[in-house]
């Protein structure tokens, strides 16, 4: 319970652009997940079947049979790397909108010290403290998705190479 009030006090302090800021956050890792749990659940059974089915043909030299396995090929590549530009693009969001809460936060501060007539170094300094909440809570999403996106199309990358290795050619 003590997390909730701490993280409704940590959005309270940022503004409104952190709620978007978390959605983007929980589709990011919502596919990252997602890919991770396919990489390592479903795509290993999807390839031993793609081995077993080309093991079984009986012919694996001809022309046809080489347009065939690179075709199988592409397709497992396809599958490893599906939603892999969503999840960039999501990671290229986090720090744009934390510098829309920054900028949208200037404009408040300056808003309010024109209105009160005041521009006094404590009343700017708690304004600036706000108005950079949603930069550095930006830039922290996107951390925290550029290492596992990486590391994902890695993975991917490497399991393609690893299918073609499997699905012998001679």
């Amino acid at each position: 319970m003590e997390l909730i009030y701490t993280i409704l006090d940590f959005i309270d302090k940022g503004g409104w652009v952190l709620w978007w800021i978390g959605l983007v956050l929980f589709l990011m890792w919502t596919f990252i997940i997602e890919r991770y749990w396919y990489i390592y659940s479903q795509f290993p059974k999807e390839a031993r079947m793609m081995v077993a089915q080309w093991n079984a043909r009986e012919d694996t030299k001809s022309w046809h049979a080489h347009r065939i396995r690179e075709a199988w090929v592409s397709i497992a590549r396809e599958a490893l790397n599906q939603r892999m530009l969503l999840i960039k693009t999501l990671i290229a969001i986090c720090p744009l909108l934390g510098l829309l809460g920054t900028v949208t936060g200037m404009i408040d501060v300056f808003e309010s010290m024109s209105g009160q007539g005041s521009g006094s170094a404590r009343q700017m300094a708690g304004g600036i403290f706000k108005a950079t909440i949603p930069t550095m809570a930006g830039m922290v999403s996107a951390l925290s998705g550029i290492f596992f996106s990486s590391r994902l199309e890695q993975t991917a990358y490497i399991k393609s190479h690893q299918l073609a290795d499997n699905l012998p050619h001679h």
